[in-house]
């Protein structure tokens, strides 16, 4: 009988490459994911990893063995759901991954009503870059979480990960000025080439946006800080310390002097969730809670003309209604 959890292993191996660091994801020592995956060879009879000095790879029985190992975690997914007693309510800890905009805009009115709605639940909050994700749900330390991916960013297929839609922001360029001529395509990045850029931290989602939406103009930005807090942005933007890109939700108190302009960029959220737990009522309620409590603007934003330019533009965050 094959062990699922020398399963989960194998598929952490297949996924990051290294036992290093499936034993750093998954809080094991090397020698333990070694040990564990050993036994796992045992069970299965056949050869599931290829040893070449340090480095370490799946066997064709190995790769079969993931593939199948996938459905198996997808059907104890819907196991767990079905086992859950909605009559006695829905209890226990509800570990909820969010990223910063997101919590103040969305995660706050969500918790309130979850807390109202299914008071024996104990929601806990972690924010987390995107980017990070992944791992976690599957390790377990999540149970659901907020993602968002941008129009020069996808986010790439997740092996047992399931995400829906939650809502679309659009992006825009935070300078002191407008500016001239482009202003007219909506595409005004190519203007600051010769100017100072401030971005998130190398890494994560945002960071790369800005350098491919900058490359997508014909330019690398020169980058002279850092930040991924979004009003920091603006103010180091309101200062003269260079340009920016923002999404919406980032937009909270504008700076005296901040021009805004709308770019043809978005940035999409999602709820996700381990594959199979889509049916689990308390990540079901937590999707209704999420859905809930999206901004009024963020379900209309594409469809409703914006200035192309918006001196300190305001950002209201009206009752929420369904994304």
């Amino acid at each position: 009988m094959l062990d699922v959890r020398r399963l989960r292993l194998l598929r952490e191996l297949s996924l990051r490459g290294t036992i290093a660091a499936v034993a750093e994801a998954l809080a094991f020592t090397p020698s333990a994911v070694s040990q564990q995956l050993s036994a796992l060879e045992r069970e299965a009879g056949v050869p599931l990893l290829e040893r070449t000095g340090r480095r370490v790879t799946l066997t064709p029985a190995g790769q079969k063995l993931v593939h199948h190992a996938e459905a198996i975690f997808e059907r104890l997914e819907q196991a767990t759901a079905d086992l859950v007693d909605t009559r006695r309510g829905l209890a226990g800890p509800l570990r909820i991954g969010t990223f910063p905009t997101a919590t103040r805009a969305i995660v706050l009115a969500a918790l309130a009503f979850l807390v109202h709605q299914h008071p024996g639940l104990e929601p806990m909050v972690l924010e987390i870059d995107p980017a990070g994700v992944a791992g976690a749900l599957r390790a377990g330390d999540l149970d659901v979480a907020l993602i968002h991916e941008y129009d020069f960013v996808p986010s790439p297929a997740e092996p047992g990960l399931a995400a829906q839609p939650l809502c679309t922001e659009s992006m825009y360029l935070a300078s002191t000025s407008s500016a001239p001529g482009e202003a007219a395509d909506g595409w005004v990045i190519g203007h600051w080439k010769d100017s100072p850029w401030i971005t998130a931290t190398p890494g994560t989602l945002c960071h790369a946006m800005t350098v491919r939406a900058c490359q997508a103009a014909g330019f690398t930005p020169h980058v002279r800080h850092q930040v991924d807090d979004f009003a920091t942005v603006l103010a180091l933007v309101a200062a003269g310390q260079g340009v920016a890109v923002v999404p919406h939700l980032g937009i909270v108190d504008p700076m005296p002097g901040v021009t805004l302009t709308r770019l043809p960029i978005h940035r999409r959220t999602k709820i996700a969730y381990r594959t199979g737990a889509a049916g689990h009522p308390a990540v079901a309620a937590t999707a209704v809670a999420l859905r809930g409590s999206v901004p009024r603007e963020l379900t209309c934003i594409e469809g409703t003309p914006l200035p192309r330019s918006i001196p300190g533009l305001p950002v209201v965050y009206p009752a929420s209604s369904p994304c």
